[in-house]
């Protein structure tokens, strides 16, 4: 019998706005209740509680054995603030926290490993991202008043490791472990994922996503005579498992990684190889030229943008994700989807995730359809 157990804390922030950011907000709500559900069979985690700003979706949790607590209304949402409230408010010494668009793919066996971890330890954070993080284990929790609260979660494993020197463990970089939901591209990338869980599917189907050029890329991946291009803000570590989970071939382009958080973005800084190409030779032969480079692009097109000087609105970029053009005010943004819509080859343009946590979930879900071809070469055991 367990005597203890690990209180797990979901925060599901809910927005409107346009037409695709109410998408992603009702896909991450779906995310959620599969989480909640695989949570419930996990018997060392508990309580489990969901924070949210949401009548509507608190209503929707009525009939699952889990705490609900809504945001106070009228209060601006800070993180930090609203994360140490909810510790405090159930007397939590650990704590497993999690974005609510985190980890839709993480199965119940993930999150009881994670709990039985930090169950056993003291001083220890176990997250999916140290630099970036979107869910972690962690404890003591009073440790956080130490410190001025959190802007967002993406700094709490830095905090408690590197400043308040916790023992750290990161997860293996995997789709279950990086993947999070913010933009439309990400449920695209679910969309054509066989493993998602019954809520998410529901919510994915309902939204008629056109998913056409990920189908038409995925078997690339797969294909020993094929080559991929991915450009934007790459990781070495993507860049590690493209080379070894793929068995294609392989161009990347890697460039301006970190530009937002170092502060070049904001100063006008940012500067783009596939940018200056752009500017030199135009939309039509820009995407003619990266075809004959790679059958499928991958492409962070947020790196272009900024380049450009552009930030286009939420809505413009989602458009743009969703392949949308009509639908995009911002000139520039609008060319380069229509040019990209119209390329020989398939062009998958996101932001960030497309080029971190989403490569990894499209490749395995390549492999998740059940083409027949050898994984890959396994190292001799020595």
């Amino acid at each position: 019998m367990i005597a203890e157990t690990l209180p797990l804390l979901i925060m599901t922030g809910v927005s409107e706005g346009s037409e695709p950011e109410r998408m992603v907000s009702q896909t991450r709500q779906a995310i959620t209740l599969d989480l909640v559900e695989r949570a419930l069979t996990v018997p060392s985690l508990g309580p489990i509680v969901v924070a949210t700003n949401s009548d509507a979706f608190a209503r929707r949790l009525a009939g699952f054995p889990v705490e609900v607590e809504l945001d106070p209304p009228g209060e601006p949402f800070h993180f930090g603030e609203r994360l140490a409230a909810l510790i405090d408010g159930y007397d939590m010494d650990r704590c497993f926290y999690m974005g609510g668009g985190a980890a839709p793919l993480l199965p119940a066996s993930d999150m009881a490993k994670i709990a039985d971890d930090m169950l056993d330890a003291d001083r220890l954070v176990i997250a999916n991202n140290f630099y970036s993080t979107d869910f972690a284990a962690f404890g003591p929790t009073s440790v956080l008043l130490d410190y001025p609260p959190l802007e967002n979660d993406n700094g709490l494993a830095w905090l408690l490791g590197e400043d308040a020197g916790f023992s750290i463990r990161e997860l293996p970089r995997t789709g279950l472990t990086q993947f999070d939901v913010d933009t439309p591209m990400d449920l695209l990338t679910l969309a054509v994922h066989p493993g998602v869980g019954p809520h998410t599917r529901t919510c994915l189907d309902s939204l008629a996503l056109d998913t056409s050029h990920l189908d038409a890329s995925l078997p690339l991946m797969l294909d020993r005579d094929a080559t991929i291009l991915v450009a934007g803000r790459v990781s070495s570590a993507l860049m590690s498992y493209l080379e070894r989970e793929t068995a294609c071939s392989t161009r990347v382009l890697s460039e301006e990684r970190g530009m937002r958080a170092s502060g070049r973005q904001a100063r006008g800084e940012v500067r783009s190889l596939l940018g200056y190409h752009l500017e030199a030779v135009g939309f039509t032969r820009f995407f003619e030229e990266l075809a004959t480079m790679g059958q499928a692009i991958f492409l962070d097109n947020r790196v272009i943008l900024a380049h450009q000087g552009l930030w286009p609105s939420a809505a413009d970029r989602f458009y743009s994700d969703l392949r949308q053009p009509e639908e995009i005010s911002e000139p520039f943004t609008r060319a380069l989807t229509e040019a990209a819509m119209a390329a020989p080859v398939p062009v998958i343009m996101g932001g960030h995730s497309l080029v971190s946590g989403g490569l990894y979930v499209l490749i395995e879900a390549a492999w998740e359809r059940g083409y027949d071809v050898a994984r890959h070469i396994v190292p001799e055991i020595r």
